[in-house]
């Protein structure tokens, strides 16, 4: 008998229980990337975002047992109102029991409860997750490659290149207000962002919205840093990179982005070279940076490797088409 029990309030223990089911989950499935710690799934489950909401459940058995997660994200901005994402994990050695199925079933009621169209999931490119999907409905609609980063042996000599006319800027946490607009409209640019077959749809950023995602993460506990690259009245594009509550080896890559009327120039490399000069001299713990593409992006993917990032693992996006029955 398993039952799935809604999370309203996440107290400690359901914390607790979470962190081990996805540790257990990602060591079966991931086994050489770092578990996130218990403070990072504490902040995760407690600090909701400002542009959706988060439905969470655990799996318990007959006796108590926690043996399953499961969390749905509804995107409530305007122009992803249609999607939802799911997270699932099971315990391995309940797997292949019912338990993940039985969460399935709960999250797809309640995002069609929530007029939602679209269900996305990402699955390891190697292992059971992306069969589980398969054989649940779910189509693959676009795959990413993950690279790794040894910011020691960062090819930066870029970041010394002259790009007359052009300036970098950078700062920590929230964009400065002198910024904030011109952030936000180089930020629109990322919705020409490959996506495959996926029904991701677009994102409007604003002022507010630049600022309250900023302010998400550092109620988690996490450093948000942004180098940007300014000319010609306007900024010109930006990278930013992520290093999480707690973290001491590896950084993550969020946003790269030029804007269109400035690509051309190589400033996605030098954003990227000068933000990795950035962590070497103000965050000597790091030694490496995640990123993930879209294998069709190429143009990125010859960006980092410029850079020195090296193939590291893939990962597959599946959807669920909710109005199918």
């Amino acid at each position: 008998m398993i039952t799935a029990v809604p999370l309203t309030q996440v107290s400690t223990e359901d914390a607790t229980a979470w962190h081990a089911v996805v540790s257990a989950s990602l060591a079966a499935d991931l086994p050489e990337e770092p578990r996130p710690t218990f403070e990072q799934i504490h902040a995760q489950l407690s600090v909701t975002g400002r542009d959706n909401r988060r439905l969470l459940w655990l799996a318990t058995d007959a006796d108590g047992g926690v043996v399953g997660v499961a969390g749905l994200r509804l995107f409530t901005s305007p122009g992803q109102q249609h999607l939802a994402e799911l997270e699932l994990h099971v315990t391995p050695d309940r797997r292949r029991s019912g338990v993940g199925s039985h969460l399935l079933a709960t999250v797809v009621r309640a995002a069609r409860d929530e007029e939602r169209r679209s269900l996305v999931a990402a699955a390891p490119g190697e292992g059971p997750t992306g069969a589980f999907c398969a054989a649940r409905g779910f189509r693959r609609v676009l795959a990413f490659d993950h690279l790794l980063l040894d910011v020691a042996d960062a090819d930066v000599a870029v970041a010394e290149a002259g790009h007359p006319g052009y300036e970098l800027v950078s700062w920590t946490g929230t964009v400065p207000d002198e910024l904030a607009e011109a952030f936000a409209s180089v930020k629109n640019a990322m919705n020409d962002m490959p996506t495959g077959d996926m029904d991701y749809g677009s994102q409007i950023w604003t002022v507010d919205r630049v600022r309250a995602m900023a302010e998400v993460l550092a109620d988690r506990g996490d450093l948000l840093l942004t180098t940007a690259a300014v000319g010609k009245g306007e900024m010109a594009g930006y990278t930013e990179v992520v290093i999480r509550s707690g973290e001491t080896l590896r950084a993550l890559q969020y946003d790269t982005v030029v804007a269109p009327a400035h690509r051309g120039h190589g400033l996605g490399l030098w954003v990227k070279a000068e933000m990795v000069r950035r962590l070497r001299d103000e965050h000597p713990g790091i030694e490496e940076i995640e990123t993930d593409n879209a294998q069709d992006n190429t143009h990125m993917i010859a960006v980092n490797r410029r850079l020195g990032f090296r193939f590291h693992r893939s990962t597959h996006e599946y959807q669920l088409d909710l109005l199918a029955e």
